[in-house]
C-alpha cells in the first residue's frame, strides 16, 4: 500500500507550530506562517504533518486504537483480573472506569497538540494570499485541516467530556491558552460547522491523483465523520451540573442523577440525527461515490495486515503507519503467536484487547464474521496451532501474523523487541455508513423510511450489511431482532468487534451499564450451566454448550476450524484423528478433588469488570441463584466495587499537572 511520507512535513509543522502541551503553546518559530502557506507545496507539507501527528502512541498509534477500547459487552482490555481491574494508574483500571488524576496513561496532551497544530494550519490556510488564486489546490487542503481539527476535538470530548476549546491558534502572550471547560454541546456545534465547511472543499476518492488513497481525507470520510459526530452530539453522555448549572440538556429517564452529575443529551438531538441521516444518505446515493462493501469480510483484514489498499474501497479513511517506525496494530491484539516459534523469538497478538465466550456465542453460527473476528486458536512454539479454552480470553483475529507483509515477517523473525507493525488503523468503513443511516432513519421515521438521497430504507441498509455476513439469498439476512433499534445495536457489535467503536456506541445510546451487566450475568450463567441464558437475540439451553470440544488438524500445522463442535456435545472419540479439550461448562464446575478454582475465579473476575461505572454494586441476590453462589460471594466481597460518586462515569480524569498548570481554570468532575 502506498504510504504518505511524513518525516519532512512533520518536522516542518512542528518547527512552525511547536507546542509543549495544550497549556503552554509557543509562538511560531523557524518558519513564519506567511512563508509556509504562500505556496501549495509548503501548505501540503504542513497538512501532511497533521497526518503524521496522528501516529503518536497517545493518539492512534496505540491509545485510541488499542488501549482505550476498555470494557464493553464485547471487548476487554485484558482486565478480567482481580489485580488489574481497578489499577488507578493504568489503562486496565481506566478501561474498567477506575481512572485517576495521576494516571499518565490517560493524559490528553498529545490530542491537544494535534488540535493546536490543526487549528494553526486552518488559520494559516485561511490567511494565505493564494487561497483564492490557487483554490483548486488550497481548498482541499483547508478541508483536510478542518476535518482533522474536528477529529481531534471529537476524540477529546468523547473521552473527557467537557474540555477547553478554541478555534484560533494560541497567541504568543498565552492570553487564550489558560481556559476553562467549554460545554460539549457548544463544542459539537463547532465541530459540525467545521465538517460542513470541509465537505464543500474535499474531492471524492480518485477524483484526482492527489486523492487516490484511503490514507488521505476525502469527501466520503468527511461526510461519514459528520454523520458519526452528529449521532454523538445527539446522544447521551455524563454531564456536570455543578459547572454547567444552566445546562438545558434533557436528562436520561432511567439513569439516576447523583451529586449533580447526570446523563443527558442536547434538546435538539433530532436535528443532529437528521444531519446523520442526510450525510450518510448522500454518501450511499452519490453517483461519484467510489466506496462499496468488500464482498469478502476477511479480505478487509487480509488487505490491511498486508499493507494493501482495499480493492473495494471499503475503508473510507485509514491512519497511515510506517513498517518498523510506528503503530502497534496487531502486535497488541490479534491472533496469538507464542515466542520462539518459526515466526521468531517475539510473540505476536494476544492479550491487550480480547473478548469472551459471550461475544463468540452472540454470533449466529453461519455468520461469516464470527471466525474472522474471533478465534479460540493460537500458534504455539511447537509450530502448530492449539485450542485455547479460557472463556474470558478469546482473541480478536482480524489481525493475524500470517496475513502480514513479507517485509514485516522478515523483520519480526529476527527481532529482539516489539516491531512496529506499520499496519494502518481503519478509522471508518463503508458498512458504518449503512448502519448509521439505518439507525438515524429508524429513530426519525422508522425502519421502512426511505431518504430520497439514498434510495433505500433503513431496513434495506441493515440488510445490505447482513447480506455480506450470510451470503446472498440466505434467509438469515432478514432474521434479526423485531425491535429494529435492538437489531442495529446487535449488528454494530457483530460488524465492528475490536475496532474501538463499541464502548463509545453504548455510551451515546445510554446502554453502557446495561449491556456490560447483561454480559456479566450471562457469562456467570454460562459457567453455572444449569439455566437457559440469553445472549443478544439468542437463547441457549445448558445442553447447547458442550463439555468437551473435539478438533483435528487439516495438515501438520493448522487446525481445521470446521471440525470444532462449539454448539453440541459429540460422542466420545468422533474419529480416529480427533483430539479434544475440556470446554468451559466442565472447567467451571466445582471439582470433587483437586485445586481447580475456576468455578469461583471466573465468576469473580467477570463480576469485577467494569465496576467503576456506577457508585456501588451488589450481586448477592443474583449469586443466590447460582450453584456455587455463596462461595463466589464470599470471595467477591473482599474486592472494591463502585466509584462511590456517580452513575455512568465513562469519561477519563484530567491529569493533575494539566489542572495545576491551568491557573485555576480547570477542575476534575465525577468524583476524580
Amino acid at each position: 500500500m502506498k504510504k504518505i511520507s511524513f518525516i519532512l512535513s512533520t518536522i516542518l509543522l512542528l518547527n512552525l507550530f511547536s507546542c509543549k502541551d495544550y497549556l503552554e503553546t509557543a509562538s511560531p518559530s523557524t518558519l513564519s506562517s506567511e512563508t509556509v502557506f504562500e505556496t501549495p507545496s509548503m501548505t501540503k507539507a504542513a497538512v501532511m504533518g497533521l497526518y503524521g501527528k496522528m501516529t503518536d502512541s497517545y493518539i492512534y498509534g496505540q491509545k485510541l486504537s488499542v488501549n482505550w477500547q476498555g470494557v464493553s459487552d464485547i471487548e476487554s482490555n485484558g482486565s478480567f483480573s482481580e489485580s488489574n481491574y481497578n489499577q488507578s494508574t493504568s489503562d486496565y483500571g481506566a478501561g474498567n472506569f477506575f481512572d485517576n488524576p495521576y494516571n499518565m496513561t490517560t493524559r490528553w496532551q498529545s490530542l491537544y497538540q494535534f488540535a493546536e497544530l490543526s487549528t494553526s494550519a486552518v488559520d494559516g490556510i485561511r490567511k494565505s494570499p493564494i487561497l483564492e488564486s490557487s483554490a483548486a489546490q488550497m481548498q482541499p487542503l483547508l478541508g483536510e485541516a478542518l476535518t482533522l481539527r474536528a477529529l481531534a476535538y471529537f476524540e477529546l470530548v468523547r473521552y473527557w467530556g467537557d474540555v477547553p476549546f478554541k478555534v484560533e491558534p494560541s497567541r504568543s502572550d498565552l492570553a487564550n491558552v489558560y481556559m476553562s471547560k467549554t460545554d460539549r454541546d457548544t463544542i459539537y456545534k463547532n465541530i459540525v460547522q467545521d465538517l460542513q465547511e470541509a465537505i464543500q472543499y474535499l474531492p471524492w476518492l480518485y477524483a484526482n491523483a492527489e486523492y487516490s488513497t484511503s490514507e488521505r481525507i476525502t469527501k466520503g470520510f468527511a461526510k461519514g465523520l459528520l454523520a458519526r459526530v452528529a449521532l454523538f452530539a445527539g446522544g447521551w453522555s455524563l454531564r456536570d451540573g455543578n459547572i454547567f448549572s444552566n445546562s438545558t440538556a434533557e436528562h436520561h429517564p432511567a439513569i439516576p442523577e447523583s451529586n449533580r452529575f447526570f446523563v443527558g443529551r442536547a434538546q435538539n438531538w433530532r436535528e443532529y440525527y437528521q444531519i446523520a441521516a442526510q450525510q450518510s444518505a448522500e454518501i450511499i446515493g452519490a453517483s461519484e461515490n467510489p466506496h462499496t462493501l468488500d464482498p469478502n469480510y476477511q479480505n478487509i483484514w487480509e488487505s490491511v495486515c498486508g499493507q494493501r489498499q482495499n480493492s473495494s474501497n471499503e475503508n473510507l479513511f485509514e491512519i497511515a503507519f510506517g513498517l518498523g517506525n510506528n503503530g502497534d496494530i496487531g502486535s497488541l491484539m490479534g491472533y496469538a503467536v507464542d515466542g520462539n516459534s518459526k515466526y521468531g523469538t517475539r510473540g505476536f497478538g494476544g492479550s491487550y484487547v480480547t473478548s469472551t465466550a459471550y461475544y463468540f456465542y452472540s454470533f449466529d453460527k453461519e455468520d461469516k464474521r464470527r471466525d474472522v473476528t474471533l478465534t479460540w486458536l493460537r500458534y504455539t512454539n511447537q509450530n502448530q496451532e492449539a485450542v485455547s479454552t479460557n472463556p474470558l480470553d478469546v482473541k480478536f483475529a482480524k489481525w493475524r501474523i500470517y496475513w502480514m507483509s513479507d517485509s514485516y515477517l522478515t523483520m519480526h523473525k529476527t527481532a529482539t523487541s516489539r516491531v512496529s507493525t506499520g499496519v494502518n488503523w481503519i478509522l471508518m468503513r463503508y458498512s458504518d455508513v449503512y448502519l448509521m443511516y439505518a439507525e438515524a432513519m429508524n429513530e426519525l421515521q422508522g425502519p421502512d423510511a426511505v431518504n430520497p438521497a439514498a434510495g433505500i430504507s433503513a431496513q434495506q441498509a441493515l440488510e445490505k450489511v447482513r447480506e455480506r455476513a450470510f451470503g446472498s439469498g440466505s434467509p438469515k439476512i432478514k432474521a434479526y431482532d423485531p425491535d429494529f433499534f435492538k437489531a442495529i445495536v446487535n449488528e454494530r457489535a457483530w460488524e465492528f468487534g475490536g475496532e474501538s467503536i463499541r464502548k463509545q456506541d453504548l455510551v451515546r445510546w445510554g446502554l453502557l451499564y446495561d449491556k456490560i451487566e447483561e454480559m456479566k450475568m450471562s457469562l456467570c450463567l454460562m459457567f453455572d450451566n444449569k439455566q437457559p441464558v440469553t445472549i443478544f437475540d439468542k437463547t441457549y439451553q445448558p445442553s447447547d454448550f458442550p463439555h468437551t470440544v473435539y478438533y483435528r488438524y487439516k495438515d501438520a500445522e493448522y487446525i481445521d476450524p470446521n471440525s470444532l463442535n462449539y454448539y453440541r456435545e459429540l460422542p466420545a472419540n468422533p474419529g480416529g484423528d480427533y483430539l479434544s479439550v475440556t470446554w468451559f461448562p466442565q472447567s467451571a464446575q466445582k471439582p470433587e478433588t483437586g485445586t481447580n478454582k475456576d468455578y469461583v475465579n471466573w465468576p469473580v473476575r467477570t463480576l469485577l469488570a467494569g465496576t467503576g461505572l456506577y457508585p456501588s454494586y451488589d450481586y448477592s441476590a443474583f449469586l443466590g441463584t447460582l450453584t456455587n453462589g455463596a462461595e463466589i460471594q464470599s470471595n467477591l466481597v473482599q474486592y472494591t466495587m463502585g466509584n462511590g460518586t456517580c452513575y455512568y462515569r465513562h469519561p477519563f480524569a484530567i491529569f493533575y499537572e494539566d489542572i495545576y498548570e491551568s491557573k485555576n481554570n480547570l477542575q476534575n468532575s465525577f468524583g476524580y
